[in-house]
């Protein structure tokens, strides 16, 4: 079996509470996603109850552990030790911001060191790709089978990306469009690319969008997704040549559901920065590199990016894209996203 083909098993694992195994460069751990385990699963998979709960630093901050030494290094897994009361409703509340309020009085916890930190970091990283929260109910490991961390490096790798289909593509705004979609052997998602207008010899006008089901679909006021999106076809229309790489990073690269998590978090009065911390996430979990890849495959290196965004240049530009000009691409606000664009502008850099 390929490593990508492995790591795939695995995030299907994860998703119907199976327990994996991950072997790191320092050891191997046997893991239990809380999410979708159940107190039937864990007594099946730690009869001893000894298995620790593993969680992400961002998460262990808003916990309060991080006053701990062994939790105190920041972007490090964090293991807390089993005690006795530590049931699988307890880690759950532990794992998911959503109890923070219904059991605001938690532990005392203890963290511990992690026996095997290279792969509890690949454990927390296996678990956003799945689209569960990154906490594992986790012992050591000894399975043949276990999963190695470069199968996630596979499954996650740009330059297994190819293109699957193209066809033309009417659209409002440009009819004169064609639609391209790329996947890998192994991942269940595609991305598509909106390639609008003819090459001219020009350096295309690109967008790199990231999925927005409730913005662009369902015309959500929480963000500017869908606003930018049919602005950014429009501007390509305008300008004769134009790329829209539709890419599904749900969430800034946390899935649909986590994504929701934090929504429900922000009309706590989070903003959308703490909200993905609390949650155990990154600010930030998308990674452009498979957008240098598509437009590389479409045979375009240089580039006129719109975006407000200067992470992405960044990234583009160490994936051997130049961006020869940075397009500003900000658009009104409404009243319900205000605090929202300013964050982005305030906490995360973006030019507005």
């Amino acid at each position: 079996m390929s490593d990508a083909r492995a790591a795939a098993r695995a995030i299907d694992a994860l998703r119907r509470g199976w327990p994996v195994t991950i072997a790191g460069s320092d050891g191997m751990l046997a893991l239990l996603a809380i999410e979708t385990a159940d107190a039937l699963r864990l007594a099946e998979f730690d009869p001893a109850g000894v298995a620790g709960v593993l969680l992400s630093s961002g998460r262990a901050a808003t916990l309060r552990l991080d006053n701990q030494r062994e939790a105190a290094t920041p972007d490090a897994p964090v293991l807390v030790e089993r005690a006795s009361w530590l049931d699988f409703d307890a880690a759950t509340a532990l794992a998911d911001p959503a109890f923070d309020l219904a059991v605001p009085l938690k532990g005392p916890y203890r963290a511990v060191t992690v026996p095997a930190p290279d792969a509890a970091a690949a454990a927390l990283r296996l678990a956003r790709i799945a689209g569960i929260l990154p906490a594992f109910f986790v012992r050591a490991g000894d399975a043949s089978d276990a999963l190695p961390v470069a199968a996630i490096d596979a499954h996650e790798d740009a330059g297994r990306l190819r293109i699957a289909a193209r066809a033309r593509l009417p659209v409002a705004h440009a009819e004169d469009a064609e639609i391209v979609a790329f996947r890998t052997p192994e991942a269940a998602d595609e991305h598509v690319a909106l390639l609008i207008g003819q090459p001219d010899g020009r350096a295309p006008l690109v967008r790199l969008h990231s999925e927005c089901l409730t913005g662009d679909a369902l015309g959500s006021l929480k963000c500017d997704c869908g606003p930018q999106l049919d602005a950014a076809i429009a501007a390509m229309q305008a300008d004769g040549w134009g790329i829209l790489l539709y890419l599904r990073q749900e969430g800034r690269g946390i899935g649909l559901v986590n994504k929701l998590r934090a929504y429900a978090l922000q009309d706590q009065g989070f903003d959308t920065v703490d909200a993905n911390t609390r949650l155990g996430f990154a600010i930030d979990a998308r990674d452009f590199r498979v957008a240098a890849r598509m437009l590389d495959l479409l045979g375009q290196r240089r580039i006129r990016l719109l975006t407000n965004n200067p992470e992405k240049v960044a990234q583009l530009a160490a994936a051997g894209i130049a961006v020869i000009e940075r397009v500003p691409h900000a658009l009104p606000p409404n009243r319900h996203n205000e605090r929202y664009l300013a964050t982005k502008r305030d906490r995360t850099g973006h030019q507005l």
